[in-house]
């Protein structure tokens, strides 16, 4: 589970890149709140719950460490993809913010309850 993390926050990370290097290249920063968010979620997230995960083992092998990884990954494009169309102006994607954004945060607290529960020294 860790090296999946790992894996799947580098392939955040390049969006995040990607997106900030279009904005700065066209002067169009719109998505300034989907690039930081792609990239502290995406990235910075989930590359630490990765290193968390190779450092404790027996907390990567458990059920909830797969149910944070999926919440996790489903619920942030949706918001991502929601912020996007939202700060472009089409206020009818709130509803997909919320979803996500309410995911996401159920996904950490599994992800929170995992690690106070299987992480000891």
């Amino acid at each position: 589970m860790g090296i999946k993390l790992i894996k799947i926050s580098v392939v955040y990370f390049v969006i995040g890149v990607c997106m900030g290097m279009y904005m700065s290249m066209t002067h169009s920063f719109d998505f300034t709140p989907v690039h930081a968010h792609i990239n502290l979620l995406g990235w910075l997230t989930l590359a630490v719950a990765g290193l968390i995960y190779v450092a404790f083992p027996n907390a990567a092998e458990t059920t909830l460490a797969k149910v944070h990884f999926w919440i996790h990954n489903i619920s942030l494009p949706i918001m991502m993809i929601g912020l996007a169309f939202y700060v472009s102006g089409t206020e009818s994607a709130e509803p997909a913010i919320a979803t996500g954004g309410t995911l996401m945060v159920l996904g950490i607290i599994v992800y929170a309850i995992n690690i106070l529960k299987n992480v000891k020294s």
